[in-house]
């Protein structure tokens, strides 16, 4: 039992990430693809604590759900649709309806106050702050699924959102009117036997597809990355099939919850929405960690963590990527990005972006990139190459840092300490000559 259970533990750390596809027939080798994904998506779930940024989204949706839906309805009463929206409302929590009638009260109320000018100046901010907190921590735990350091400029943040509060209600309509026509075409054909059921069941389908459709979108522009769509559709679908599974669970185990009514009453509904917002992040944000290893499984090809790379062997891979950025400088060559870098070295793209920030923070490459979400980041040298030397990267690699400690431990050295030093700067001086550029043949 104990060797079955080391040789199942030493496949999914180890043997599982060296398999090829010379090694198994293509529906086999499918099915190891599909299970890497998950276990990079739940590794990369327990390991960055999405259940914490589930909380904090939760307690930022609590916040905000108000200020966000008076902001939604007011468009929509602009247009004249606040009844399509207030119908899709009641329909999206039908299985919490206490929670739906308080929610539109508060609405309501909100918008009365604002429009009499009651609602000015600190209840304001107030408003566009909570708004905008939750939609940035949304973008901030999306960015972290995907390793995205680069937050978007002000600007592009500015009209990204606008742009999703003014289409959301649109949307909203647009869906409700579509199935309102469904709905008044199958009433109206009672007597095709096949039609009808068809339209119905097309009907059912529609809280499915909006919701996957959703999920597409928000995979997609959400983080500030570049998202291949075709990578985010599975995940989506899986995750909008979750929540309308929880949402028909939750309305089925209400019968469950009686004695939890009978103990808290009315106030039961809000601990039990906290729950379903919980969730339901819980399981948007899973969506996240498997469209990232879906589209990023290549990058695990070397399934090991970066900092068990020995410090010789990191230096060796520096000087490699540092010679490659170089030459291809030299040449008048189109910069290398990190995926290039990859394929060039054959480096695992991982160590390869680990070593590039260590190359940036030691101030021996640039990163050009813009403010565009599909332009890949690409590096070239930081200063002239003719002064880009072995001994020079070494240094600043070494160097790079800060003491923070307010601790002198100079004078626990012994006087041979002076003539390390001295030996190790003559090391630096001797490889001084080396330029990067000429270490690759």
């Amino acid at each position: 039992m104990g060797n079955m259970i080391q040789k199942i533990i030493r496949f999914f750390e180890t043997d599982i990430w060296r398999i090829s596809k010379d090694d198994l027939p293509p529906v086999k080798f499918l099915l190891v693809e599909i299970l890497k994904k998950l276990v990079i998506a739940i590794r990369f779930f327990i390991s960055k604590r999405v259940m914490t940024k589930a909380s904090a989204l939760t307690y930022s949706t609590l916040l905000a759900i108000v200020p966000i839906l008076a902001v939604v309805f007011a468009i929509a009463r602009g247009f004249g649709f606040n009844k399509y929206i207030e119908i899709w409302f009641r329909d999206a929590f039908e299985s919490q309806p206490q929670i739906a009638e308080v929610i539109i009260g508060f609405v309501n109320s909100y918008l009365v106050h604002t429009k009499s000018g009651v609602f000015l100046g600190v209840g304001l901010l107030f408003m566009l702050y909570t708004v905008l907190m939750l939609v940035s921590n949304v973008e901030d735990a999306f960015n972290e699924i995907w390793q995205v350091t680069k937050p978007r400029s002000i600007f592009r943040t500015f009209t990204d959102y606008l742009a999703m509060f003014f289409c959301f209600p649109i949307i909203i309509i647009v869906t409700s009117g579509f199935s309102i026509f469904m709905a008044t075409i199958a009433d109206s054909m009672p007597d095709y036997l096949m039609l009808g059921p068809a339209i119905r069941f097309l009907i059912d389908m529609i809280p499915y597809l909006l919701m996957i459709f959703m999920f597409i979108a928000l995979y997609t522009f959400m983080p500030n990355t570049y998202v291949e769509t075709k990578h985010v559709i599975v995940p989506s679908i899986l995750a909008g099939v979750a929540m309308q599974g929880l949402q028909i669970f939750y309305i089925h185990s209400q019968i469950f919850l009686s004695g939890y009514n009978a103990i808290y009453g009315s106030f039961a509904a809000l601990p039990l929405f906290m729950l379903w917002v919980q969730i339901s992040w819980t399981i948007c944000l899973f969506g996240a960690e498997l469209c990232y290893a879906n589209q990023y499984l290549d990058y695990y090809d070397y399934d090991a963590n970066t900092m068990e790379v020995s410090h010789r062997n990191r230096t060796m891979m520096c000087a490699l990527l540092m010679s490659c950025v170089c030459r291809r400088f030299a040449e008048g060559g189109k910069p290398y990005s990190a995926s290039s870098l990859r394929d060039e070295t054959g480096i695992p793209i991982r160590i390869v972006n680990d070593l590039l920030k260590d190359l940036l923070n030691a101030e021996l490459i640039v990163e050009l990139t813009n403010d565009e979400k599909g332009e890949t980041s690409r590096f070239l040298p930081a200063e002239d190459i003719k002064n880009l030397t072995l001994g020079v990267m070494l240094d600043r690699l070494e160097s790079y840092g800060q003491w923070k400690l307010d601790v002198d431990i100079s004078g626990q050295f012994s006087d041979k300490w002076a003539k390390a030093k001295e030996l190790h700067a003559g090391y630096l001086h001797s490889i001084s000559d080396i330029k990067l550029q000429d270490l690759r043949h």
